[in-house]
C-alpha cells in the first residue's frame, strides 16, 4: 500500500510540531540536551517549534497525508551553509537558546556543534529532522518519505545530507545509500551523532518507487 505524501503549510504547524515532540522525547540526542525528565516533557516542544518554524519559513515540510509522518528538509547552496544552523546568521544558536530554554547552553552548543560539521562547498538537500508517530514506526513511513526526495535528488543531481542520532537511524540511512562523512560527532558528555552523505544515482530507481511508494 502507497503512503500518500503532501507538502505541509501553516495550517500543519501544531501537527508537526507534536509528531516530532513525541517521536524525540526519548532520543538520545534530546535526552542529552534536556537531561532531566520532566524538564525536557515541558520544555522540549518548544525546540521542536522552533525547528518546524525555520523549515517552513525556509525549506519544505513532507508530510504524510494522514498525519503520521513528518520530514522536514533544506535546500542548502553550494557557497552558503548558513542554513544547516538553527535561526539566521552567526548567532542562529545563541538566538535559539534565548527563545527555547534561556538557562540551558545545550540549546545553543548543539546547534553549533552541527554546524561545525556541516559539509561545505556543495548544493545539497539537508534533511534536518524526521518522526514517526511512535506507534506507527516499523512500518516503512519514513523510508517513503526520505526516498520521494531522493528520487528528485537523483533526476536533479543533487547530494543529500544529515545527521544520524541513533544506531538504528544510521542503519536505515546507510540502507538508502548514505555513508559516513568525516568523523562522528561525541557530544560533550553525551551520545554520538553521525553525520552522512548520499551521492546522487543518477538513473536510479528507488526501491520506493518501484513498490509504489511515492
Amino acid at each position: 500500500m502507497g503512503v500518500a505524501i503532501r507538502v505541509a503549510g501553516e495550517g500543519d504547524r501544531e501537527l508537526v510540531v507534536r509528531l516530532l515532540d513525541e517521536a524525540f522525547q526519548d532520543d538520545p540526542v534530546s535526552g542529552w540536551v534536556f537531561p532531566d525528565p520532566e524538564h525536557r516533557r515541558a520544555t522540549h516542544h518548544r525546540l521542536m517549534a522552533a525547528f518546524t518554524d525555520a523549515v517552513l519559513a525556509e525549506g519544505r515540510v513532507d508530510l504524510a497525508e494522514d498525519g503520521s509522518a513528518c520530514a522536514l528538509w533544506l535546500s542548502v547552496p553550494a557557497e552558503d551553509h548558513e542554513g544547516s544552523g538553527e535561526g539566521d546568521g552567526e548567532d542562529g544558536p545563541a538566538q535559539l537558546r534565548a527563545a527555547v530554554d534561556p538557562d540551558n547552553e545545550r540549546v545553543e552548543l548543539i546547534g553549533r556543534l552541527t554546524a561545525d560539521i556541516h559539509p561545505e562547498g556543495r548544493a545539497h538537500a539537508y534533511l534536518w529532522m524526521i518522526a514517526v508517530e511512535p506507534e506507527r514506526q516499523g512500518e516503512g513511513l519514513g523510508r517513503a518519505l526520505i526516498e520521494s526526495v531522493l528520487d528528485r535528488c537523483d533526476r536533479e543531481g543533487l547530494a543529500a545530507y544529515l545527521e544520524a542520532s541513533n544506531a538504528r537511524s544510521r542503519a536505515l540511512y546507510e540502507r538508502l545509500g548514505f555513508v559516513l562523512t568525516g568523523r562522528p560527532l561525541d557530544l560533550p558528555d553525551g551520545p554520538r551523532m553521525w553525520p552522512m552523505w548520499r551521492d546522487p544515482r543518477p538513473g536510479e530507481q528507488s526501491r520506493a518507487s518501484q513498490d509504489g511508494l511515492s
